[in-house]
């Protein structure tokens, strides 16, 4: 038996001694403020705990190790420490997705405790073993800072802010997030619940003979194995092709490590994941393809049999491109690699499963409830009114959270046995699943004339989207359609394949195929700065966009603040002995002719309680405190009094929260629902609205496909613009980044800062860290620190620079921002380093070792 004190109260253990702290934590207690984030490997710091004074990661500590030991979690904190502390965290935009949140609060009570004065170098060290994927770690540090100066007596600290649109409103239930009271759906758990397990493919590309299930199925505590014969309706499903299956059957083969051929329901989670290992599989092991350039000739093995492994090419030409260049007084011409990258979300795939009726309700961290529901339903052989799935807001997306996951694992183990059922990913299996950023090869030329005035692009790109499509080809048309970058470039020939191979596979991922190839074509600008003496500022804004010039894709634009975000740097960039500058666009929207469009619902419920029905995924970004603000902006109803609710049974279809399009589409169908509201509130009061229902809907059905034959081409509704500099010290290193970005209209500015400053952090460790490679079809390494993300120490100073150049078709003007403030990034430090030691940079990442 082993004794100690968890939050002032006597505790008696006597269960496995080499059980982890955190999982009797979480599972036993339910005690969930610590999270688990990386699976025991001791990186991320969501399990922070208080041990004997100390701050421990509780992932790493044995049942063994607290014999007599003094233990506070964060519920057992001094309420005014938690209060004051979660409160600061809210009002500062300390909490986006809010996983890393509880963690980071620990960190702050462990330097509180030992340095009651510390100064923000002294938070800085304090919160490096703890990683946050969103923030860029500034408005952490900025609430930590505050709430030290509240606790030591300083009562001029504020409170209230407005939370109308512009204003700095906290972030929805952010303080219930800090404090871990909030649930992810990890945290969720429910009487008679059982776990599910997955057993993953052992190759890349192998044919599976047999799958022996008898040793599993003999363990004590398992309930069911499953495997594909179990589906009862469609098992290959996918975003926009169907070419990926939930499970492998007997006589197919793998595609890449991450197929899923057996499934195991047991009672707890330990005794599933003791089960898959049991479960044996004979192969015949065939040679995977994984280079895509051999993967786009004619004799390479096809990675699906009855497709082409170039799953599209997509291509635009304009003009008489050989002409340009032959007449051109220079030319810039590389090649360019960037590498694959893991969106290391701290939340790892987690979906729960109950019986409902004749169907399933599915708690999911997915970004599109409406897309999950249609696949579960496919899988399970259901109409989609029998599928109920509820957005539970998840611990950080990034895209990679948009093609289905344990979602369809989860459902179809709580279908088949009648029971509830929960399926988690560790790290290791999160990092072997779910789709990657894609890598991109591109063969960039860019012409100019002696002015220095771009007169031609020809890029020839290739993107290996692994072993299923997911939306790679919305990724590589994304490429082509952003390859001139913020400029205009009147002739060119663009073209980029989307390639099969039995890699894991590629997908969304912030950004979207655009940090690819901006960070070529900036570094083709400077290149052509430095054959024709041209200053590199004046360059880049004699070629800006701005209103009434055409995109590669032959769009006409408007509303575009791009030269407004090139002034705003101009001083510091001309100051600065060693500097990167570089310019970027990004849609706002799908587009590509595929339809926008979002529908909501705002119920009166009571005097004191609206709710608003959307369709939108909440994963740190703020898409419910947009809706929030909008109504409270145009009707004046109290935002405490606003809930937000995202559930399939409201029918509200929406698609996927992607291409930084949630807030407008929202807002856009909020102010349409609120104008029958706005004029009964005239004459009456709310409280005699009770009951009433109001609806609204917002649609973009008139983008196309670039490449497209028509005189007006619109491939999306509207874009965003910015500028970044990197500026380096003397050393070489990274000293500060300013961001200039045009959002249309901020919103709310505390969540704009908050949004760029964590992509800033994220197009960092893009340029210079961050990389996933791969041989033979499996991870150089699973271990989640060798993804390469930037700590807090790491960190340079970042400025951001807010622009307002209304756009005609967003809310109050707004531009979408969640994905632009990562596409200049590396282009930027690139830059910057070829100024500082005259090296130019033509792969991703630059500085491999982190601590260069």
């Amino acid at each position: 038996m082993i004794q100690f004190n968890l939050n002032g109260k006597a505790v008696e253990y006597n269960g496995d001694i080499n059980r982890s702290l955190l999982d009797y934590l979480r599972n036993d207690l339910h005690l969930t403020a610590a999270k688990d984030g990386c699976s025991g490997q001791g990186v991320c710091g969501a399990c922070s705990i208080e041990l004997n004074g100390s701050i421990k990661m509780a992932c790493r500590i044995k049942m063994q190790e607290v014999e007599g030991a003094t233990i506070y979690t964060l519920e057992g904190l001094p309420n005014s420490f938690r209060e004051i502390v979660s409160n600061h965290f809210a009002i500062h935009g300390a909490v986006q997705c809010g996983f890393c949140s509880p963690g980071m609060i620990m960190r702050a009570r462990g330097l509180w405790l030992a340095n009651p004065n510390a100064n923000r170098s002294d938070i800085i060290k304090a919160i490096t073993p703890n990683l946050c994927r969103c923030t860029g770690y500034v408005k952490i540090v900025d609430a930590i800072q505050h709430a030290f100066a509240e606790l030591n007596g300083n009562k001029n600290m504020q409170t209230q802010t407005g939370a109308k649109i512009g204003d700095r409103y906290p972030k929805y239930q952010a303080k219930e997030t800090a404090l871990g009271i909030r649930p992810f759906v990890d945290d969720m758990f429910v009487d008679g619940m059982l776990y599910g397990a997955l057993r993953f493919s052992d190759y890349p590309r192998a044919k599976v003979l047999k799958i022996d299930v008898s040793k599993a199925l003999a363990l004590e505590g398992v309930v069911k194995v499953i495997t594909a014969s179990d589906i009862p309706g469609d098992r290959y499903i996918g975003l926009i092709f169907q070419d990926w299956p939930v499970m492998v059957t007997l006589g197919e083969e793998t595609r890449y490590i991450g197929d899923v051929i057996a499934g195991v329901v047991a009672t707890s989670e330990t005794v599933a994941r003791q089960a898959v290992k049991l479960i044996d599989i004979e192969y015949e092991v065939l040679e995977p393809v994984t280079d895509m350039h051999q993967a786009v000739k004619p004799d390479s093995p096809k990675v699906h049999p009855n497709r082409s492994n170039v799953l599209e090419t997509c291509t635009i030409r304009f003009g008489d491109v050989e002409k340009a260049f032959a007449e051109a007084a220079f030319i810039s011409s590389d090649i360019y690699e960037t590498q694959r990258i893991e969106h290391a979300f701290l939340e790892t795939e987690t979906a729960l499963a109950l019986p409902n009726g004749e169907g399933v309700k599915v708690y999911s961290q997915g970004q599109g409830v409406y897309v999950d529901r249609k696949q579960i339903a496919k899988i399970l052989n259901l109409p989609e009114n029998k599928v109920n799935v509820v957005q539970v807001q998840n611990g950080g997306g990034f895209g990679g959270k948009e093609d289905l996951t344990v979602q369809g694992h989860a459902a179809l183990m709580s279908y088949t046995t009648q029971m509830p059922v929960k399926v988690h990913l560790t790290r290791d299996e999160s990092i072997r699943l779910h789709p990657k950023r894609h890598p991109v090869w591109m063969k960039m030329s860019l012409a100019c004339d002696a002015r220095g005035k771009f007169t031609a692009l020809k890029l020839e790109a290739i993107g290996d989207t692994g072993a299923y499509a997911s939306v790679g080809t919305k990724v590589m048309e994304r490429v082509v359609g952003h390859a001139t970058g913020g400029y205009t470039v009147p002739t060119v020939d663009i073209s980029a394949k989307t390639v099969y191979t039995n890699n894991i596979p590629c997908g969304a991922m912030r950004g979207f195929g655009v940090p690819q190839v901006t960070f070529a074509i900036e570094s083709c600008i400077d290149d052509l700065c430095r054959q024709g003496g041209f200053d590199r500022w004046q360059i880049r804004y004699d070629n800006a966009l701005e209103d009434g010039a055409k995109t590669a894709t032959g769009q006409v634009l408007r509303g575009v603040g791009l030269k407004k975000t090139l002034l705003a740097v101009k001083d510091q960039f001309q100051s600065a002995r060693y500097a990167g500058i570089a310019c970027g666009l990004k849609n706002t929207g799908v587009g590509n002719g595929m339809v926008d469009d979002s529908e909501v619902i705002i119920k009166v419920v009571s005097p004191t309680r609206v709710e608003i029905h959307h369709g939108w995924t909440e994963m740190g970004q703020g898409v419910h405190t947009m809706a929030i603000q909008t109504l409270h902006h145009e009707t004046g109803i109290e935002p405490n009094m606003i809930e937000v609710i995202v559930d399939t049974d409201a029918e509200v279809p929406t698609g996927m929260t992607t291409s930084s399009r949630a807030t407008a589409l929202v807002a856009n169908a909020l102010i349409n629902a609120v104008r029958p509201l706005k004029e009964d509130l005239k004459t009456a009061k709310l409280e005699t609205l009770v009951g009433r229902v109001y609806r609204g809907k917002f649609v973009c059905d008139w983008t196309c496909k670039p490449g497209t034959k028509t005189d007006k081409p619109v491939i999306h509704f509207a874009y965003g613009y910015a500028t970044q500099v990197a500026i380096l010290n003397e050393q070489g290193k990274l000293s500060k980044v300013i961001a200039a970005h045009d959002a249309g209209k901020i919103m709310n500015r505390m969540l704009f800062e908050g949004q760029i400053e964590g992509a800033v952090h994220m197009g960092m460790g893009y340029a210079l860290t961050e990389d996933l490679p791969m041989e033979n079809g499996f991870p150089v390494s699973f271990k989640f620190k060798d993804i390469g993300i930037i700590r807090a120490n790491q960190m340079p100073e970042i400025e951001v620079i807010g622009i307002e150049e209304p756009d005609p078709i967003g809310p109050y003007g707004a531009k979408g921002i969640g994905e632009i403030g990562m596409v200049p990034t590396a282009a930027a430090i690139a830059n910057a380093l070829w100024t500082f030691d005259g090296i130019k940079r033509l792969r991703l990442p630059m500085m491999r070792n982190k601590s260069e």
